[in-house]
């Protein structure tokens, strides 16, 4: 329903049910079609919580004649590829999760430094100080965990689980770090002035974009435990 750049875009990709009678995962195929196409209509730009410079747009689509030609790939594969894609992708939110994270530490670590109360700077109380241990704690492990599923993508090798664990622990750790950054500027980090809100505004997106964490929890534990019944 959302689609990411639709009113800039020249070209859309997307899914269809081509195939009702056949098995629910081999039903769709996956197409490109021309955004201006005869019955495809792009309604305004959504105002969203964070990410706002990311255009996103509600799209319908009525009596849209699209042609076999714009056939994206195999027919009934378009599931498969758009499944293949999140994983990929949640590789990809995962760093984005850690870019959050540390673009919000640093700010506090710095405002950590400089912001003196009773004499001294308030990262010298051990409050604000184990706070800080515990963010970079959280941002490294998360980096592990990304750079790991990444490789394994690189290599060509099976990666679904690690990126799902990455894309999770990534998500909810950059949420975890960009409050805890906010709570060390205190005030100062609930005004715009320093951007720590923003970041916390942004990084909410992560833990919903290409699976939210109940999605990537699902996925987890059903590579942990098959099917069972």
């Amino acid at each position: 329903m959302f689609m990411t750049n639709a009113s800039v875009s020249s070209v859309m990709t997307i899914t269809a049910v081509t195939d009702k009678d056949l098995e629910k995962h081999s039903r769709i195929s996956a197409f490109v079609i021309d955004s201006k196409a005869k019955g495809v209509t792009v309604a305004k730009k959504e105002d969203k919580l964070g990410c706002r410079a990311s255009d996103t747009c509600y799209v319908t689509f009525e009596d849209v004649y699209v042609p076999e030609t714009q056939l994206l790939g195999q027919r009934g594969q378009g599931w498969k590829y758009f499944m293949e894609i999140l994983d990929a992708g949640r590789i990809g939110i995962g760093a984005m999760a850690l870019g959050l994270a540390e673009g919000a530490f640093d700010k506090a670590l710095e405002y950590a430094r400089e912001r003196k109360t009773f004499g001294k700077a308030i990262g010298a109380h051990q409050g604000v100080a184990f706070m800080l241990a515990d963010m970079k704690v959280e941002i490294e492990a998360a980096r592990n965990l990304i750079y790991h599923a990444a490789r394994l993508k690189d290599a060509g090798k099976p990666f679904a689980l690690e990126a799902a664990m990455a894309k999770l622990f990534s998500s909810e750790m950059a949420m975890r770090v960009c409050r805890n950054a906010i709570q060390v500027l205190g005030g100062y980090g609930y005004m715009t002035e320093y951007g720590v809100e923003r970041y916390y505004r942004d990084a909410k997106l992560c833990e919903i974009g290409e699976g939210t964490s109940e999605i990537q929890r699902l996925v987890i534990s059903r590579h942990l435990l098959g099917k069972i019944t």
